[in-house]
């Protein structure tokens, strides 16, 4: 059996990192009337994607799993209400 390679970073396209690093600039000037370069938008950006991401892609997986688990629980219900009663009259 192939053993499976482990996600390693979670990584951003360019596209997201933009948004990312725009959400960052405006939340300083909104919450702390502070204005951020660049660069403290960036290592705010690595911090948080090297520390916090693999959390919450932890959890997002653990809610999954959960989730998954539930239905097919309900799946094997299902499956058995649909038996007939096989017991003679």
């Amino acid at each position: 059996m192939k053993k499976r390679e482990s996600v390693s970073r979670i990584s951003l396209s360019d596209s997201q990192k933009k948004q990312m690093l725009e959400e960052i600039k405006a939340f300083y000037l909104t919450e702390r009337g502070e204005e951020i370069g660049i660069i403290g938008q960036m290592q705010l950006l690595d911090f948080f994607q090297e520390n916090m991401a693999p959390i919450i892609y932890n959890k997002a997986l653990d809610d999954a799993r959960r989730w998954f688990i539930q239905a097919l629980d309900n799946l094997d219900c299902d499956y058995y209400a649909l038996y007939q009663n096989d017991r003679q009259r």
